[in-house]
């Protein structure tokens, strides 16, 4: 980007607020496990404050090699106006230059040649936590104001010294990322920046001061579904989000071309990869299930097989509840084959079950999937110990979490490493836009065991030997879906669905509210009705799941339900075919009722026993209940039954 109007931004973080510790989620430790340090909390003013305090770094550790993720943040942080002088003796000893600026083999050698003998503001460490130590005595001696650590490198002991005498301090956090976060450059991927603003937004980022801000991380859930995400148009000052239907995107000259090809900078490069409109749906539906980061897909298929890309290879398995949408479980017991991956289903209420098959071939075993509120049955999984399962063996816990929504389960919350949404469902909410989102939490260590996951943690070959956990921290998942899952398999979000989907969002809170208080009376209805054998709805004093849904579906077990009717298969056909309001399709979370007979429809594929498994019998009738009178629904299928 031209330093003329990134300049500017600096400028606007020189005039932060002052440093407080604040409530800010730690980001990715890799500090040993046991006992687990406490995690770091960083306010956005405390970040906000040291970026805009600082304007000459020193970077120990500053790579010549455009790859590493030294020469990303020195590269950028040089394109945002700071001057960043690189010491490596090895580099300094051959007389070598990197990104124009002398190389030099100490702290004082590159103060006393760079700056004329001034101390440098801020030093940035890219050494590993045994370097962190000597580096700290060093600038404290030198008189820097900030010790930086970097992304991945944490070193108690060495930051409480620093901070004894008098510096501020970071660890594991990387400085061009929270800027291009707090200064709101993070979009294009989907990245959770935690910050909502009214104001309008200068080109390449930043905007009005972003002191100015609001935490969205502090923000009740209504108000991230309206904002989060959202940015005032920089051009015309339009509230609302555009849709932004093209294909590609103009770079600013041949480096911002190479920067972002490179991913050392933030920015749009063609539709596949990123669109600004499809951005602030990611970044919302991050913000609503407290995630780091999202990528949207064209459907929710699509996001299923975008969750797997990243950790699987051929002979890998992944274990998964048998209790799933028909379609999800054909995908994954039949589909995924074709890529040589395998999946075992298990009961997930049997958590013996569960941690045995994740003990079957550990070095093969890549994930947990289950759901967080079971289609169609209403099935509600007891998400804490399956997530506690997955942590002891390593692999990440996937969570579907379509049905719940985060108003009404927020997965992270309970271990979930991983949430898969069908926007086509609640989120969209109209029955209008097809697509899919997976959300990182950003809590799972892809480096934790060598060779595990390669993807992400080992060198990738299309970015010339970038490793993305090194890189981008726990910002590694969703980089690479961007970069190399929607590049390379193409499943991207139409422009004007990811819009259609994000002004559903809007009135998902008060659309819920509506969709649970309507399904609770349906259900009572239908359980004390002569020709309905049985009810499946965890809001239901009878049902098996009541103490779970109280746990995880605190404002409402969601609703979409199943009954049996007297009489099996046939009856269960009849009763569909002749309701009149309801809508006899293969969808959920739509404005109108829907109704549909699992067994002939979107279960049809599966054996008998894994339809009854799924919660999907002769009998069944699934129920999606809309935002109709009440009185109307239950009307109509008082009149289908009787």
């Amino acid at each position: 980007m031209p330093r003329g109007y990134t300049s500017s931004l600096l400028a606007r973080a020189r005039a932060g607020s002052s440093p407080t510790r604040g409530v800010r989620a730690a980001a990715l430790s890799t500090a040993p496990p046991a006992p687990p340090p406490p995690p770091l909390r960083y306010s956005d003013d405390y970040l906000r404050g040291v970026l805009g305090s600082v304007e000459t770094i020193a970077v120990v550790g500053a790579s010549a090699d455009w790859k590493r993720p030294s020469y990303f943040a020195m590269k950028y942080l040089q394109h945002k106006g700071y001057r960043c002088v690189p010491i490596n003796p090895k580099a300094a000893a051959a007389g070598e230059e990197i990104l124009g600026e002398t190389a030099y083999a100490s702290l004082d050698a590159a103060a006393e040649g760079a700056l004329g003998g001034a101390a440098f503001d801020m030093v940035d460490v890219f050494r590993n936590a045994d370097a962190a130590p000597a580096v700290a005595a060093d600038a404290v001696a030198h008189g820097a104001k900030v010790l930086w650590l970097q992304l991945g490198v944490r070193h108690d002991g060495a930051a409480a010294a620093a901070e004894a005498a008098g510096l501020r301090v970071v660890q594991d956090r990387c400085p061009k990322i929270e800027f291009a976060r707090l200064y709101r450059e993070l979009g294009w991927h989907g990245f959770n920046s935690g910050v909502i603003s009214s104001r309008r937004v200068e080109r390449g980022g930043g905007g009005g001061a972003a002191a100015d801000g609001f935490v969205s991380a502090d923000a009740g859930f209504e108000t991230r579904a309206v904002h989060a995400g959202a940015r005032v148009d920089p051009t015309t000052g339009a509230r609302v989000t555009p849709i932004y239907q093209n294909t590609s995107f103009v770079f600013d000259d041949a480096d911002h071309a190479a920067s972002l090809f490179n991913l050392q900078t933030f920015g749009n490069i063609y539709g596949r990869l990123s669109n600004p409109t499809t951005a602030v749906l990611e970044e919302r539906v991050a913000a609503l299930e407290g995630g780091r980061g999202g990528t949207c897909t064209a459907s929710g298929h699509a996001a299923q097989v975008v969750a797997l890309f990243a950790l699987m290879a051929p002979g890998d398995r992944l274990v998964a509840s048998n209790k799933l949408y028909g379609g999800s479980i054909t995908q994954l017991g039949k589909t995924i084959r074709k890529f040589g991956w395998a999946c075992d289903f298990v009961d997930a209420d049997d958590h013996a079950a569960v941690r045995a098959a994740l003990a079957e071939d550990p070095e093969k075993t890549k994930a947990l999937w289950v759901e967080s509120l079971a289609n169609p049955g209403g099935v509600v999984s007891d998400l804490e110990p399956l997530g506690a399962a997955a942590a002891d063996a390593g692999v990440p816990f996937i969570v579907d979490n379509t049905m719940a929504t985060p108003y009404l389960c927020r997965p992270v919350d309970w271990g979930a490493s991983l949430v898969v949404h069908s926007t086509t469902k609640f989120l969209s909410g109209h029955g209008n836009a097809l697509g899919g989102c997976v959300v990182d939490a950003g809590t799972f260590d892809w480096s934790a065991t060598p060779g595990k996951f390669p993807s992400l943690a080992e060198p990738e070959p299309a970015y010339h030997g970038l490793k993305f956990h090194e890189s981008f921290g726990d910002l590694a998942f969703t980089t690479f879906s961007h970069a190399v899952s929607l590049r390379d398999l193409g499943p991207t979000m139409a422009p004007m669905n990811a819009w259609l989907t994000a002004q559903g969002i809007e009135t998902l809170a008060v659309r819920m509210e509506r969709h649970v208080a309507s399904a609770a009376a349906v259900a009572a209805f239908l359980e004390s009705h002569p020709k309905v054998a049985w009810v499946s709805y965890a809001g239901l004093p009878s049902s098996r799941y009541r103490g779970l849904a109280a746990k995880y579906l605190p404002r409402g077990a969601g609703s979409v339900f199943t009954f049996g009717v007297e009489g099996g298969y046939d009856a269960g056909v009849r009763v569909v075919e002749r309701c009149g309001l309801l809508s006899h399709l293969a969808n959920i979370g739509d404005t109108r009722s829907l109704i549909l007979h699992p067994a002939s429809t979107t279960h049809r594929q599966l054996a008998d026993e894994q339809r009854v498994a799924a919660g999907a019998g002769d009998d069944v009738v699934r129920l999606s209940i809309g935002l109709e009178s009440v009185d109307d629904i239950i009307a109509d299928l008082r009149g289908a039954l009787e």
